[in-house]
């Protein structure tokens, strides 16, 4: 949540100073944030009310920015409309995730953790794709090929978790889908990964605001990777 109130800064135009301080001060309450729990073992009580709190908040703003942009009324900002949207879904999932009980159905929780997250490492993609400079033909080709990849699994993703809905007594497809995701997200993770050693060294041409970002998108599919280590323990560690 902080890095995302600093990339909304990023590409807030300068004749928006009220929102910029909003984005400041998202940040900065999320780095306090960030610092207590870091502290503690166990999140509950006071701190994850105050949580919770900011989340809702945070929630509220990017919405408002949405709402903002798909109307046309910030001009000169270098936000994508799907960049807001997608971290709002995210800030959503982290505050569903503070508050759900524990799923009835290991399956169900399963295929719900891949149609998120496989969206989400499809839109990563798509937006470093867009973001690169056209000269960067080669990493162009490679972001395509990701997005062709992740779009076919999302839509399978989709595909299995209707079928779910028919309460299955085994669903073993289930278990090959997923050896087939851990595969393909841990070669994009390395491609992210290679994009922010490329942005660090001054060594790819793109408008990515900050080396940070690719490296942020690295994180969420290690995190993804680490979810999917809960189901199947054997097979998806991040290595």
């Amino acid at each position: 949540m902080k890095e995302h109130a600093l990339f909304i800064q990023l590409g807030l135009p300068a004749n928006r100073p009220d929102l910029r301080r909003e984005a400041e001060r998202f940040e900065e309450v999320f780095a306090r944030l960030e610092r207590v729990l870091n502290r503690v073992q166990r999140l509950r009580g006071r701190r994850l009310r105050q949580l919770k709190r900011a989340l809702v908040a945070f929630i509220d703003y990017k919405e408002r920015l949405l709402r903002l942009l798909v109307a046309c009324r910030l001009p000169g900002n270098a936000l994508f409309p799907l960049l807001i949207d997608h971290i709002t879904r995210e800030a959503k999932r982290f505050l569903h995730l503070l508050s759900r009980p524990e799923p009835e159905s290991r399956l169900h929780a399963l295929l719900q953790e891949h149609v998120f997250w496989l969206r989400v490492m499809k839109e990563h993609v798509e937006f470093v794709r867009h973001l690169l400079d056209p000269s960067e033909r080669m990493l162009i080709r490679q972001a395509e090929e990701f997005i062709r990849t992740f779009s076919r699994l999302l839509e399978t993703a989709n595909e299995l978790e209707s079928m779910d809905s028919a309460n299955p007594r085994s669903f073993n497809t289930v278990r090959r889908f997923t050896d087939e995701v851990i595969v393909h997200t841990r070669a994009l993770r390395d491609f992210k990964a290679a994009a922010y050693e490329l942005l660090l060294a001054c060594q790819a041409l793109s408008i990515i605001p900050s080396p940070l970002l690719a490296d942020h998108i690295r994180r969420e599919a290690d995190k993804f990777l680490q979810e999917l280590s809960l189901f199947v323990p054997t097979e998806s560690g991040t290595k």
